[in-house]
């Protein structure tokens, strides 16, 4: 394999929501790329020969660069996170692109993610849709000693498996109708699936599936893509999970009233 490539890169610029935004060619910069360096790396390349050159860099997200942050995201050739499946864009290594390739670099694309500028968009209708019921409002104390508390291992596993979810937004991205479904479903199962997220199970699904339509989120189209994209695999399934608890709890969840010994 060779030490370097050089690539024909297109990176999409945009001063912000209101701007057109359009591709720019930056392929002069973009030689003698390292095989070795990660996607993110080689967009650093780039953008350190643009200010040597006097020109303005290109603004992307990035933070942990270990995968686990979901702060890094943007859609290569037409693929969130770029063409290796389970890989995270500051995971993609140059090593998977041929010398010579042709590379399109644009921004997660949803009306619920507006451009800040080039590649970053804002992200915060996620976190508002967590700030809706993603958590449980009881003390839970410190971490318990293994085996204190009884949980099969399968619920354990499948909890485990939903709490993967970084919330980078792939699934956004990756879906035709640009819903939030699977990392909502995600956040609602790893807390509904133990037993420190009962008490709150139902309010908890129907105040985040509200606040997913309230961002003007589209619904499931079940297309899938969204798992397709997703870095940490998380499964459609818990889409399914979401709406059974979501319909029950619209049939029976009642508000805690003083009577019953609730707040209210």
């Amino acid at each position: 394999m060779a030490e370097t490539i050089d690539l024909k890169l297109h990176v999409w610029r945009q001063n912000g929501p209101n701007d057109a935004g359009r591709f720019e060619d930056y392929s002069e910069y973009a030689k003698g790329i390292s095989t070795h360096a990660s996607f993110l790396e080689m967009m650093d390349v780039v953008n350190d020969k643009l200010i040597l050159a006097g020109k303005e860099p290109f603004a992307f997200d990035h933070d942990c660069r270990e995968g686990i942050c979901g702060t890094c995201g943007v859609v290569i050739n037409g693929q969130p996170h770029g063409p290796q499946r389970a890989t995270t864009t500051c995971q993609l290594h140059m090593r998977k692109f041929e010398n010579g390739a042709t590379i399109y670099v644009e921004p997660f694309r949803a009306k619920s993610f507006p451009v800040i500028k080039d590649l970053m968009v804002e992200r915060a209708s996620l976190d508002r849709i967590i700030q809706a019921g993603g958590y449980i409002t009881v003390r839970a104390g410190s971490a318990v000693d293994a085996n204190e508390m009884p949980i099969a291992k399968p619920i354990a596993d499948e909890a485990m498996d939903a709490a993967a979810c970084i919330g980078c937004g792939a699934c956004v991205a990756a879906c035709p109708n640009a819903s939030a479904s699977l990392f909502t479903a995600a956040k609602i199962a790893h807390l509904g699936l133990l037993p420190q997220g009962q008490a709150e199970r139902s309010r908890r699904a129907l105040d985040m599936v509200a606040q997913h339509d309230r961002e003007e989120f589209g619904a499931c189209s079940n297309h899938y893509e969204c798992e397709a994209a997703c870095p940490k695999q998380i499964s459609v399934a818990f889409i399914a999970r979401m709406n059974r608890d979501h319909l029950k709890a619209q049939l029976t969840y009642k508000e805690p009233t003083a009577k019953d010994g609730g707040a209210g």
